[in-house]
């Protein structure tokens, strides 16, 4: 099946390692991370959203207005707009790139964060909201007639668009949540579900779970992984450089923001934990070690070794159905200009070469 890659891009240049500094929208890092993405073979970055970040959709209008090819994965939270406005937002947008809109779903796991935007329901009811959405934004894709729509949370009548999708089969959702709650609506909406990087058998269980949710909307999504691999020339220095970026991170931890929460909000975060639990080398070269250090804060384990031991790591859990892989790197620009240079093009032709075997077998 075909590969798919996501990098990242933030607003301006930071990590766990890179202190913030600058204006908090900085025009140079966007169109810089957006070319170097580009041109190093990534399908698409990904633009995230916070309770307190620059907003996602209109970074990733400009990140598609310098760039010819790359698509844009746009976070998005359901429930603070209506749906019917943001799927005409999203459809707008992505006749204006002619097709190279996508939207990830995050319903959100911490109460406190979400109460700064004045939303103080309960895990359960916002997914239960965000399914709700979903079926209005889909609707308002797909209708070519008014059409009305009564729910616990919504109420239209009559609603209808005249913008839909560029491209025939529509803008693709991405979602994210490991809750029983979150794969329940992942199964009836999620054209792709999107996991952290997780353990083998971690994924196994994960995909399997929600493969059954979707079988029952009659569904078959395809999966994402996050990962932030760390590269080098041996095996030896790829490990000796997980260990600076650890003693980096632990150092700079108060003027990054990566510091470990008291209580751990949502269920991602504590399989990652979990994991990390385990050691801090898992499998075959799956690195735990700033999962543990910052509460599992977002996409925070990697695959530490050379381009070619990495690419193996990641060949795996494609066999295990996993077809995106969302990469981003301690350091952003160099890290995404490496993956772009060592990285991609081995995983690429190790999945060619793998689908040619089973194609040849059969």
């Amino acid at each position: 099946m075909p590969v798919e890659f996501i990098g990242f891009i933030g607003s301006r240049n930071q990590s766990e390692t890179i202190p913030p500094a600058g204006p908090v929208v900085d025009l140079n890092h966007v169109e810089t991370a957006a070319k170097i993405h580009e041109n190093g073979g990534f399908d698409r970055t990904l633009i995230a959203f916070h309770s307190n970040s620059p907003e996602s959709i209109l970074l990733a209008q400009h990140a598609a207005a310098v760039t010819r090819d790359l698509g844009v994965l746009i976070a998005h939270r359901p429930g603070f707009n209506a749906p019917t406005i943001a799927a005409r937002q999203f459809a707008t947008l992505d006749h204006l790139t002619r097709g190279r809109v996508a939207v990830h779903v995050i319903t959100g796991g911490s109460d406190v964060e979400l109460q700064a935007d004045g939303d103080h329901l309960t895990k359960a009811e916002r997914y239960a909201r965000t399914s709700e959405y979903l079926d209005i934004v889909r609707a308002e894709w797909d209708s070519h007639t008014p059409f009305d729509y009564s729910g616990r949370f919504y109420d239209v009548r009559g609603a209808g668009s005249l913008v839909h999708p560029y491209r025939e089969g529509g803008i693709p959702v991405y979602f994210g949540g490991s809750s029983a709650e979150a794969i329940a609506v992942a199964g009836r909406h999620a054209d792709v579900y999107a996991l952290w990087g997780e353990t083998y058998e971690q994924v196994s269980e994960t995909v399997q779970r929600v493969r059954a949710s979707a079988a029952q909307n009659g569904r078959a999504p395809r999966f994402s992984l996050s990962l932030r691999p760390i590269l080098a020339d041996t095996e030896e220095a790829a490990w000796a450089k997980a260990d600076r970026i650890l003693e980096t991170a632990r150092a700079l931890q108060v003027r990054t923001g990566y510091v470990r929460a008291a209580e751990i909000p949502n269920e991602g975060s504590r399989r990652l934990l979990a994991a990390a639990a385990q050691g801090s080398r898992l499998d075959r070269r799956l690195w735990t070690g700033i999962a543990a250090l910052t509460g599992a804060r977002g996409n925070s384990t990697s695959l530490v070794g050379t381009p070619d031991q990495v690419a193996e790591a990641l060949l795996d859990y494609y066999r295990l159905g996993i077809s995106t892989f969302l990469i981003r790197g301690f350091d952003p620009l160099l890290d995404a200009y490496e993956y772009g240079r060592d990285l991609i093009p081995r995983v690429r032709a190790l999945i060619a070469a793998e689908d040619g075997q089973v194609t040849a077998a059969a």
